[in-house]
């Protein structure tokens, strides 16, 4: 069977593939053009796409016969597919969840130190030759430990931040989740999302797409306390950017940290200008072994289709 790979992967997952396929490697680390994207409906019988490659529902209307049957998604989240597009053309989607959760709950807690202790703040100034030494009231920030904990989405990686969070920090966790969850994990609250919201640190956790989409609007911004921090890990489109930059520009919350952006790769200016604001560059599962162990997840899928068994995991 004929595979696209969309993106380049690590070797290993590259060597497990071609064991078993006929395999086209892209080169380019852009996502799909539109072009691209309608090709390889027709000219590919597997595809293993990644973030932004948007698979959406204009792009199955324009193939109405693909060749393709199955989207292996390479990552747990898949926002940038139109599932029920996809299964209307025929085609069945997959992704990689579980290998991605530790890794995504370090990268949150990396923000939320990072920002409370002005981490990224602290190096800048260093770097630019402008430390003047120690002394007893320098850059101040947030003592973590012991603080209430507000998690928006308690599923794998929000209960994974939870158990560093408490057990590490001593942390009270709150958490809002749209179904009841009968075992947070740890010791834990499931509150409404204006109690949530206005814990003293707040990380977003949620999956992304059409249901989730701007979930952190401004309404939702003004729970939040004054000294508060807000973290998201999550998508970018969760939260409403704007808002957001708003909130901080008025000094209605204390800072930030981000890993993900609403129009990624493109960061507004207004978060790059702010010292109070931690910007990464979606480093959620930048480790090898957890983008090896995702694509093995995503090979694995597209060998069980192949061999006509169940989709290990099936979206």
């Amino acid at each position: 069977m004929k595979l696209l790979i969309t993106r380049p992967l690590p070797e290993a997952v590259m060597q497990a593939a071609r064991s078993r396929f006929d395999v086209t490697a892209r080169e380019s680390t852009l996502p799909l053009s539109a072009a691209e994207l309608r090709a390889s409906l027709s000219g590919f019988d597997l595809i293993l796409p990644t973030l932004g490659d948007r698979y959406q529902a204009d792009v199955f209307a324009d193939v109405p016969a693909p060749r393709a049957r199955l989207l292996a998604n390479f990552g747990v989240g898949y926002n940038h597919i139109d599932v029920a597009a996809a299964r209307a053309a025929g085609l069945a989607v997959s992704n990689t969840p579980g290998a991605v959760t530790d890794a995504t709950a370090d990268i949150a807690l990396t923000l939320i130190l990072m920002t409370a202790r002005r981490a990224g703040e602290g190096e800048r100034l260093l770097r630019a030759g402008r430390w003047e030494g120690w002394h007893p009231t320098q850059m101040l920030g947030m003592h973590v430990s012991g603080k209430r904990l507000g998690i928006i989405g308690m599923g794998r990686i929000g209960k994974a931040i939870a158990r560093r969070c408490q057990a590490g920090f001593g942390m009270e966790v709150v958490f809002f989740n749209r179904s009841p969850v009968a075992d947070p994990g740890v010791p834990a609250r499931q509150v409404p999302m204006a109690e949530a919201m206005a814990a003293d640190i707040v990380v977003v956790a949620v999956p992304g797409g059409p249901a989730t989409h701007h979930l952190i609007n401004a309404a939702a911004i003004s729970h939040m306390q004054p000294h508060a921090l807000f973290v998201n890990i999550s998508r970018g489109d969760v939260v409403d950017e704007a808002a957001l930059i708003e909130a901080l520009t008025a000094g209605r919350i204390a800072g930030a940290g981000l890993d993900v952006y609403e129009f990624e790769p493109q960061v507004p200016a207004a978060l790059t200008a702010m010292e109070n604001v931690t910007l990464l560059p979606h480093l959620g599962t930048a480790a090898l072994e957890v983008r090896q162990n995702m694509g093995m997840m995503a090979v694995d899928n597209l060998i069980a289709f192949a061999e006509g068994r169940p989709l290990p995991n099936a979206v």
